[in-house]
């Protein structure tokens, strides 16, 4: 299933220059959620521990997913419309990406990972934070400071969903 060893795992980004930090950073902080998923199987990952919080690791990937789609792919991209990962979004509509089952934990582990290349083939077009995205035209520094807050936000979550689920600990 989802996951990196331990030894695979990015560390916090030594100290240099802001390019290398913020993508470091958010290596660091992809490889967090996936050592949280790793070695769960998908009825696992789909679990719900903490209600009334419909949240899950899966929930999790997948809205992470979601996030990798709009401020990697779409915001760095060339401007074109968004077309969202899971399906359209409607206030007090389905959740389509934290509403998660079993069943969609091979699919939504292969769209993490494919976004999240995505991404970094856009960060690589750039080269540059200062670089704007015609997405959202916001820099290329504006998106990923957005997208390593969603990660580093979750992450907590995430934390707390493993240690219910077997009493693994995250960091």
């Amino acid at each position: 299933m989802v996951g990196v060893t331990e030894r695979e795992r990015s560390g916090e980004p030594p100290d240099g220059d802001e390019f290398s930090i913020t993508v470091g950073w958010l290596a660091f902080h992809r490889d967090a959620l996936a050592a949280n998923c790793a070695g769960l199987d998908p009825v696992q990952l789909a679990t719900r521990p903490v209600p009334p919080s419909p949240l899950s690791l899966l929930g999790l990937v997948r809205h992470l997913t979601e996030m990798e789609r709009v401020f990697g792919l779409w915001a760095l991209g060339p401007r074109k419309t968004l077309e969202r990962v899971w399906g359209e979004y409607s206030d007090d509509g389905p959740e389509w990406d934290i509403d998660a089952d079993p069943s969609m934990a091979d699919e939504s582990v292969a769209a993490w990972e494919r976004e999240k290349r995505t991404t970094d083939e856009r960060i690589r077009q750039h080269g540059t934070l200062d670089a704007i995205g015609a997405g959202n035209a916001h820099s290329v520094r504006w998106n990923l400071q957005k997208l390593i807050g969603e990660y580093a936000r979750h992450n907590g979550h995430a934390d707390l969903i493993r240690e219910r689920i077997d009493g693994q600990t995250g960091e």
